[in-house]
């Protein structure tokens, strides 16, 4: 029997609406039982948790059109240690915006090029109140990142 593949969800969340997501995108993802996932918070995630695992899903806030610091911060940790060792890991992102969410989804892409990442689904932008058909569209992107790592497509 092959070990299962890990699915790695690092988000940040002040208000708690990048929270609710993520919440949603974890139990998404856990309808697969072909693949184990980890949530983690921003400032708990570190190089180990990187390292093991065989696909990324990255959460924050919108924060001046930019990331979350906290979200930085993990990159910043990370970076020298995982360099070059992840080259081609699928990840994709959603991001809790309160205007538009394209300048956070372009930095962590150009952070996640430096790792040699991949992207492998659309970003999910979440603009103003979460509602719950946004919640349910979390909860396919953690379910169809689950099932392509289980299924090997990525």
């Amino acid at each position: 029997m092959s070990t299962p593949k890990r699915l790695l969800i690092v988000h940040h969340t002040q208000s708690g609406n990048t929270g609710r997501l993520a919440a949603a995108v974890h139990e998404g993802a856990q309808r697969v039982a072909e693949t184990e996932t980890r949530l983690l918070r921003a400032f708990d995630a570190g190089t180990a948790d990187l390292l093991a695992c065989d696909g990324l899903l990255l959460g924050t806030p919108e924060n001046f059109g930019y990331m979350s610091g906290a979200l930085k911060d993990f990159f910043d940790r990370t970076y020298y240690p995982c360099e070059g060792k992840l080259v081609g890991l699928p990840y994709a992102v959603f991001v809790s915006a309160g205007n538009d969410g394209t300048g956070a989804v372009r930095e962590i892409g150009r952070i996640a090029n430096g790792y040699g990442w991949k992207t492998v689904a659309e970003a999910l932008i979440v603009r103003r109140e979460i509602t719950p058909a946004d919640l349910e569209r979390a909860r396919e992107l953690g379910e169809a990142m689950a099932a392509g790592l289980a299924m090997g497509v990525f």
